[in-house]
């Protein structure tokens, strides 16, 4: 998603005071680890400088001022809050005061709220306890949610990884709800809301000035009233109000047509390139290495280990992509371990195997001149010539060395020949 957080910052006035909100996994032992690498992120990829607002009970955070933290929650341009618990983040933004805040900022259109993952699952008016219920087993119920999106007229409950597959041989859509769990959860929503599905590597972005509402990514947005779907996909700008709308069941069934997007913020085309996940960049780059060694491409073999080793030094930042980097870093050291063998093979090249046909033609050229063949022995050496291989003759011996081009390659330069006799 690094194109579209450079795309919300673009809008942002220079040095904009950017706020990380820590709740959602501020029960985690390795929070500093998941803060610190969501700092660089933003940074190295987004060109972003943020702080991290503590979860005010998170062990040495415990003296933090929740007044401190509430108004530069308040006051920031920019904030950010991911992956995690729901459940957890609910408990610790109500208990610091942070919902009415984070509530505000939407109502009031003030600078650019992002709410992924974990997060994502508290901004509707009902939010997925899925730590619980997929973890623990407990009874699927909703929870009250900070109901961001309810200032704008657009009561839902929001359901991030609405197509995870990750379960395999069993249903993890719906962000590991599965399609029993949802259908017995969407009895308890309101007739008035709906369910707003979110695909993996897709976002929903609200323009308040504008009044629209776009998809962006490669997914699509699912608007579900009971078990009624109205697909929205990536590159569809459609008004709030027809999201509204959609919502409430005015327009059920009816599927937006995608308009253009929105004048001077690009387009879906840069979201469709390339990669989506870190398993998909992984098989890109061992596919261009086993292209390579199959025709015999050294260059290209060894571009794609250095590719595939940016590839992992790009994702280790990315928070949501937690699993994977053990199987890439597999991958690479097999891409190296599959470039020994013919790059020791090369380094004994040229002089392993032409010495061995060398030798004797050379023996025999020697031969000839001791016989007075002189003839015979000029025409060797220039069908050796025309093969690339200089014959230098000495009082002493008959030395050969490779041609590059039309000169001599010296010992040491290039892929080097020592003169042999």
């Amino acid at each position: 998603m690094v194109t579209l957080h450079r795309e919300l910052v673009a809008h942002l006035p220079p040095e904009p005071g950017a706020v990380i909100l820590e709740a959602p996994y501020g029960f985690q032992v390795n929070r500093d680890d998941i803060s610190s690498r969501a700092r660089d992120y933003f940074r190295r990829s987004v060109g972003l400088t943020a702080v991290v607002a503590p979860d005010a009970d998170a062990g040495a955070q415990a003296g933090s001022d929740a007044d401190g933290v509430r108004d530069q929650v308040r006051r920031a341009a920019w904030v950010f809050s991911g992956p995690g618990s729901p459940s957890y983040a609910l408990r610790r933004w109500r208990a610091q005061g942070l919902g009415e805040i984070l509530r505000e900022r939407v109502r009031r259109g003030h600078g650019v709220t992002v709410m992924a993952s974990a997060a994502a699952c508290t901004v509707g008016f009902a939010a997925l306890p899925v730590y619980e219920v997929y973890k623990a087993g407990h009874p699927a119920v909703w929870l009250e949610g900070l109901d961001l999106l309810g200032a704008l007229g657009v009561p839902v409950a929001v359901i991030p990884h609405y197509d995870n597959a990750e379960g395999g041989t069993h249903d993890t859509r719906f962000c590991y709800l599965g399609e029993s769990r949802l259908a017995a959860l969407e009895q308890d929503l309101p007739e008035d809301s709906a369910v707003l599905g979110i695909d993996e590597h897709t976002a929903v972005i609200i323009d308040l000035e504008a009044s629209l509402a776009r998809v962006w990514g490669r997914g699509a947005m699912t608007v579900r009233r009971r078990g009624a779907n109205c697909l929205v996909p990536a590159g569809s700008v459609l008004p709030l109000e027809q999201l509204r709308d959609l919502v409430v069941g005015k327009t059920v069934g009816q599927v937006p047509a995608p308009r253009a997007t929105l004048a001077g913020r690009g387009t879906d085309a840069s979201a469709a390139r390339g990669p989506a996940t870190l398993q998909e960049a992984v098989t890109a780059s061992e596919s261009r290495f086993d292209a390579a060694r199959a025709a015999q491409d050294a260059e290209g073999m060894v571009e794609a280990i250095l590719e595939l080793e940016a590839v992992i030094a790009a994702w280790s930042a990315d928070m949501e992509e937690d699993q994977g980097g053990e199987w890439a870093r597999t991958v690479l050291r097999g891409m190296i371990r599959q470039l020994t063998q013919p790059a020791q093979q090369g380094m004994l090249e040229p002089e392993h195997t032409l010495g061995r046909i060398l030798d004797p033609l050379l023996s025999m050229r020697r031969h000839l001149r001791s016989e007075g063949a002189y003839e015979l022995a000029d025409q060797l050496r220039e069908i050796l010539a025309a093969g690339g291989v200089e014959i230098r003759d000495t009082a002493e011996a008959s030395l050969w060395q490779l041609l590059q081009g039309d000169a001599a390659v010296p010992p040491g330069s290039g892929r080097p020949v020592p003169p042999r006799e």
